[in-house]
């Protein structure tokens, strides 16, 4: 079957995408790396860069949520990547001259969190804006292809450059793919439609404009589906990623995995998000869009369990290679159609700050699963903390939506 033409600008909005989000896959890890290898730093400051700049870039991008409602997206997804573009550029400029420290690595990744979370608020007012309602979830499938493609190839590649080229040539690369990003936007061309202004009529669900993110959080609980789906996605995302460091520290240290077989436990499953990502479409034409949401996001919850019977050996390396395949197959499957389902149920003049106020909470559960399981295992190891992560996931599909929760999409 031919692949369905969304037309010239949204083939350079998704080639600016895939730009930065192969640069990010080459730069994924560095700040850890750079704080293990060059700036020597102990176990707890490198939990903390993990976790605070994250953490103090969504407290950033509260007050950016309604700059990015009132103003054009494309501009704002070009300011954004110049903004990460410039923040990158001076890790390498830091350690060329012998000045980089850890206070600067958290500064940078808090302002990169930050600008993130604001170029994906804009530019998912963009798409819907770009592309007809109808060819949504094909747009979003592309960019989750995408997504998982540059997960897969870019770590690895990565990991390479850096025992070539020492700790800091991956931020550069990773930096100059938001420049070539930002380049790629301003080619669209075009002329987008002016941003709304207030005061605007309040929606169906209550909101108005003039609180910021908080009309974007007002929206998603004052809206069932979305609400359902929100929570849901809040703990399945923070559970999952804090089986991240669980499995290096039961990997690496208690079954001396060697690294090239952590490195590959990892990336080899990232492959099955193309899988996933490209039969979206066609199992929603087939079974609708409330089921797949229902049906694909209970199966995405029920295989994180299986990392604890993880045991040494071929054995061991297969087991996790089969845990995370089948969540990432799940996984890239339910999140375009969760994406073209958000979209869809947001007034146009909402959708920044509700996607600002979606990813703030996300990586705040995330930060909060994450520290929690550092704390399991500290007290009764990983094995036990990947357990609770297990058990505990297998009870979100209860926050899944029903089918009265799942009204006609709201275009306007």
């Amino acid at each position: 079957m031919a692949r369905k033409r969304l037309g010239r600008p949204f083939g350079r909005l998704w080639a600016a995408y895939a730009v930065s989000a192969y640069g990010s896959g080459l730069g994924f890890g560095a700040f850890p790396l750079i704080a293990v290898l060059a700036l020597h730093a102990s176990p707890a400051e490198v939990s903390a860069l993990s976790a605070v700049g994250p953490a103090v870039g969504a407290l950033i991008a509260v007050p950016l949520a309604p700059w990015v409602e009132y103003r054009r997206k494309r501009p704002v997804m070009i300011a954004m990547d110049l903004v990460r573009f410039a923040a990158l550029a001076t890790i390498p400029l830091a350690y060329a001259f012998g000045r980089l420290g850890l206070a600067q690595l958290l500064v940078v990744s808090a302002v990169v969190a930050a600008a993130k979370i604001a170029f994906n608020a804009a530019s998912g007012a963009f798409l819907k804006a770009l592309v007809p309602p109808e060819d949504l979830l094909t747009a979003n499938s592309r960019f989750e292809s995408t997504n998982w493609s540059s997960i897969a190839i870019g770590p690895p590649l990565g990991g390479a450059a850096v025992g070539l080229f020492g700790p800091v040539v991956t931020v550069v690369a990773d930096g100059l793919s938001y420049l070539l990003s930002a380049l790629g936007i301003a080619s669209i061309g075009g002329r987008e439609e002016a941003a709304p202004r207030k005061p605007e009529p309040r929606t169906r669900t209550g909101t108005g404009t003039g609180t910021g993110v908080l009309d974007g959080w007002r929206h998603l609980f004052g809206h069932p589906g979305l609400r359902a789906l929100h929570l849901n996605n809040l703990l399945v995302s923070g559970l999952i990623m804090a089986t991240e460091p669980l499995l290096a520290v039961l990997l690496l240290r208690q079954l001396h995995f060697p690294a090239w077989q952590y490195a590959l436990a990892f990336a080899a499953p990232c492959f099955g998000g193309l899988i996933g990502s490209r039969l979206a479409g066609r199992v929603v034409a087939r079974y609708g869009q409330a089921r797949v949401l229902r049906t694909v996001g209970t199966l995405r919850a029920v295989w994180l369990i299986g990392l604890v019977f993880v045991g040494p050996g071929l054995l061991g390396l297969l087991t996790v290679i089969a845990v995370e395949l089948a969540i990432i197959v799940h996984m890239s499957l339910f999140m375009p159609v969760l994406a073209t389902y958000r979209l869809q149920q947001t007034p146009a003049h909402l959708v920044a700050r509700t996607l600002t106020a979606w990813s703030i909470g996300q990586q705040a559960a995330i930060a909060a699963c994450t520290a929690l399981g550092g704390l399991l295992a500290e007290a009764a190891g990983p094995r036990t903390a990947l357990a609770a992560a297990g058990l505990l996931i297998l009870l979100t599909p209860l926050l899944l939506p029903r089918p009265a929760q799942n009204p006609a999409p709201a275009h306007a």
